[in-house]
């Protein structure tokens, strides 16, 4: 298959006007295939040739103004036109395949109940696995679909559809959409439907999560009301669609997709078990996240996938910022989850050789397999955080004026880079070309540190600056008080580089924190006096967004070398136990035990490192006895069952289904505990199938997958192991699970001989199932417990010797890195 390239798009857009879809797709024809037809009304501006996508099972007919064309021109997933200048019509009917990799058309078979559900996911050039189009974000149409579904099924689209006669649905025509916005989500659904602001608002699910939804419908709503509302005082432009659905699918790769209108998530978002409320906040965010991209990225769409971060980093900020300030009452500052746990994802990637600007160049996007791999930390996280600094930098008045000024001069168009620019720089005095320029086409991150210098009750705080960008940034000094307790003296805007230092008076403060507030992307760094400060007193810190920080240094000081992974972990067991922020306690144990536990320490002292973290949550534990913290009381009990090296309690909790003093064991612990009763060979093939037929769902399904890939057995393994790459049988999730289950740092010997097989084995895969299970085979299967420099070896001659597609060998490229960097933390 042929992917687009710029150029090719540049020309055909240059070519052709788009202007009406009549989509029909027949969803009874089995299980399989379903049957797909197209009609595309549009205008050549001049006589040429170009072509139109599709990627089907057998093309029966194509008819272009009234003329049959010879389906067997199809030239992998494209038909050659010749265009006189004018009005044009084609049709294209088609047998398409089903996915069960989250791309194109997905089928999913619900094992709970039977039932069937099917939905798109059209993103980059999956459209063409459903309808025939021109296939760019560029060429924007109105669409009106119809559908044809089994008896008993619900038929949602982008916009208002009506059921009419044997089981035929229509919907009615959309505003001007980019073909990887449409959106089809067909099933049995549990729908709650209500009203707001004169449009209908609805949230579906599948019938077997019916119960976990109704239970979560009166957050689910209120939230999507409340940032409804709050976009409204914002933008100027009013919600551009006619209802506003949210659909909670299942086996979905992503957190969730902007179609307009018709929202899908990933439907772990329907909690079936206990979470967090920082889980809670996250699903929160993600609903905000895809409400802004109806205005940033649907009523203002990219014209090339080189803007990419327009949608996301816009939308990923603005989900954020609009939670803190229409959720306030449900949720902790939002900013301090996306400090300590977001964010780092941003700073990974920018460390990586794979990094690129936020706003890379257009000729770094040549075409959409390349535009694929800039989904990842740096257009979201480290974007969202480039755009926090500029609203610092701006004033959020002029930042939204700009913004407003934008989605006027290009509503239902298409916009660059240049244009977002030009607008902000419409709405106010400051250099918005510069700062871009800067921010948005480098790469890195700047380290700034704090230097003191002075004597008596004259001291001078000035800021070494390593790197390129300006920073606006907040400056706060701490005393340290009789009690222990730091407290607050005094906090400064200045702008880094600084023209002259801050003059203080006073005594010399015992702690100065760069960046407090979080408002700008850059490694913290600390004075010498300041860093003992902190790493001491982090607990005595008096707000949590302020410890996020620092905790964010500690972190970054650990895969630096320049902090002991043993000593983060002491650092932790002397603060985590007091903090009061669930957010931060979570994101700083997910970092102990995911990296420094299992990549970190060398392995004869990952036993000391686990039972470090066992202590700690023992702590957290003593400390919920009440009752009054059940989020942190949760998070203690998942940290002691994923950090047990001896099976005796975590055990006796599965067969009493219950922790003394609580929690009660739902699923999702007991899945928790049993794999990893798995892994510690305490458990087998009767117990797993016992609980599977206690909990036949689709997440039980995936829990025995990962139970069964994690015992230490060599049949269990080789069987694991022809599942993923042998055959082409698991869908996503299950493959998903398999993986996570099969690689183990306690079964290292065991698995040895399957390290070189891993890098033919994920390169055939992704030849024969594409992206997104490339994708999934280089995150998830890649052997990440293997730490050492014959590991590494191998993987750099693979990377250079094999031919893979573009998904996976980024993939790889990140995962190479992390390895040595992992041996660097090691030797240092």
């Amino acid at each position: 298959m042929s992917v687009l390239t710029r150029d090719e798009a540049q020309t055909r857009a240059q070519l052709l006007d788009v202007h009406h879809y009549r989509v029909d797709l027949d969803l009874t024809t089995g299980d399989e295939t379903f049957g797909s037809t197209s009609t595309i009304r549009f205008t050549a501006r001049a006589a040429g040739d170009t072509f139109v996508e599709l990627k089907p099972v057998t093309l029966h007919s194509a008819v272009l103004d009234g003329q049959p064309l010879d389906p067997a021109a199809l030239d992998g997933n494209r038909l050659p036109l010749s265009l006189a200048e004018g009005e044009h019509e084609i049709t294209l009917t088609t047998t398409m395949r089903y996915s069960h990799t989250g791309e194109g058309m997905h089928r999913f078979l619900d094992p709970t109940d039977g039932a069937s559900y099917t939905y798109t996911q059209l993103f980059m050039e999956d459209v063409q696995r459903v309808f025939a189009a021109f296939d760019q974000p560029d060429l924007k149409a109105v669409f009106e679909l119809a559908v044809t579904a089994p008896e008993g099924w619900t038929v949602l689209t982008n916009s208002v559809t009506e059921r009419g006669a044997d089981g035929r649905w229509t919907s009615a025509p959309t505003q001007p959409l980019s073909t990887y916005f449409v959106c089809v989500a067909a099933g049995p659904w549990h729908s709650i439907r209500t009203e707001h602001a004169g449009l209908p608002f609805g949230i579906h699910c599948r019938r077997s999560l019916a119960p976990h939804l109704d239970a979560d419908a009166d957050e689910i709503i209120a939230v999507t009301k409340a940032c409804f509302d709050r976009f409204h005082e914002k933008f100027d432009e009013p919600y551009p669609f006619d209802s506003y659905d949210q659909a909670f699918v299942p086996e979905f790769n992503a957190g969730a997709m902007e179609n307009p209108g018709l929202v899908t998530f990933r439907d772990e978002f329907v909690f079936r078990s206990a979470v967090t409320a920082t889980e809670r906040m996250t699903r929160a965010m993600v609903i905000a996240h895809e409400m802004a991209h109806m205005w940033f990225g649907d009523l203002v769409t990219l014209r090339w996938w080189d803007d990419i971060w327009l949608n996301e980093s816009f939308a990923e900020y603005m989900g954020y910022q609009t939670v803190n300030e229409a959720c306030s009452d449900l949720f902790a500052d939002t900013w301090i989850d996306f400090g300590v746990s977001r964010k780092a994802w941003g700073y990974d990637a920018d460390q990586r050789p794979s990094t690129h600007p936020v706003a890379p160049d257009p000729q770094a996007v040549p075409d959409t397999a390349s535009a694929l791999l800039n989904f990842d930390g740096i257009s979201y996280a480290k974007g969202a955080s480039a755009l926090r600094q500029l609203v610092a930098w701006l004033g959020e008045e002029d930042f939204l004026a700009g913004i407003n000024i934008h989605f006027k001069r290009h509503k239902f168009g298409n916009a660059t880079l240049a244009d977002f620019i030009d607008n902000l720089a419409a709405a106010t005095d400051r250099d918005v070309h510069a700062w871009a320029e800067r921010w948005l086409r480098t790469t890195g991150v700047d380290t700034l540190t704090p230097r003191l210098t002075g004597e008596a009750n004259r001291w001078e705080l000035s800021v070494d600056h390593d790197g390129s960008r300006p920073h606006r940034v907040r400056a706060s000094l701490y005393d340290r008080r009789p009690d222990g307790e730091l407290a607050l003296r005094d906090s400064v805007l200045t702008d880094v580089p600084q023209r002259e230092p801050i003059r203080l008076t006073g005594p010399r403060p015992a702690l100065v924190v760069l960046n407090d507030g979080d408002l700008t992307y850059a490694k913290l760094r600390f004075d010498e006096v300041s860093e003992e400060t902190a790493l001491r007193g982090l607990s005595r810190i008096p707000d949590p967004l302020t410890r996020a920080v620092v905790w964010n240094s500690a972190r970054d000081m650990v895969r630096d070398g320049e902090l002991a992974p043993a000593d983060y972990l002491e650092l932790a067991l002397a603060h985590l136990t007091e903090e009061t922020e669930l957010g931060i306690v979570q994101g700083v144990l997910a970092f102990a035990r995911q990296q420094v536990a299992d990549r970190y320490v060398p392995a004869d002292q990952r036993p000391a490192a686990l039972a470090t973290l066992r202590e700690i949550a023992r702590a957290l534990l003593r400390r919920t006895e009440d009752g009054e913290d059940p989020g942190l009381r949760l998070t203690a009990v998942r940290t002691l069952v994923d950090s047990a090296t001896t099976p005796d309690q975590i055990a006796s909790w599965l067969d009493e289904g219950t922790v003394h003093g609580g929690p009660e064991l739902d699923p999702e612990l007991r899945w928790r505990i049993l794999a990893r009763l798995a892994v510690l060979g305490a458990t087998d093939e009767a117990a797993i199938a016992a609980e599977l037929a206690r909990d036949p769902s689709a997440t039980g399904q995936e829990g025995a997958a990962r139970c069964r890939a994690s015992l230490p057995d060599p049949d269990a393994k080789a069987t694991a192991w022809a599942a993923m790459f042998d055959s082409d049988d698991l869908s996503n999730y299950l493959f998903t699970a398999t993986a996570l289950g099969f690689w183990q740092p306690e079964q290292a010997d065991l698995v040895q001989e399957y390290v070189e097989r891993f890098y033919p084995a994920a390169t055939a895969l992704g030849d024969r199932r594409g992206p997104a299970m490339a994708e999934a085979a280089g995150r998830y299967a890649f052997p990440a417990y293997a730490v050492d420099a014959d590991a590494l070896a191998r993987g750099e001659r693979h990377l250079a010797d094999d031919a893979m597609i573009p998904a996976l060998r980024r993939k790889l490229v990140d995962q190479l890195d992390d390895l040595a960097r992992a041996l660097r933390v090691r030797e240092a």
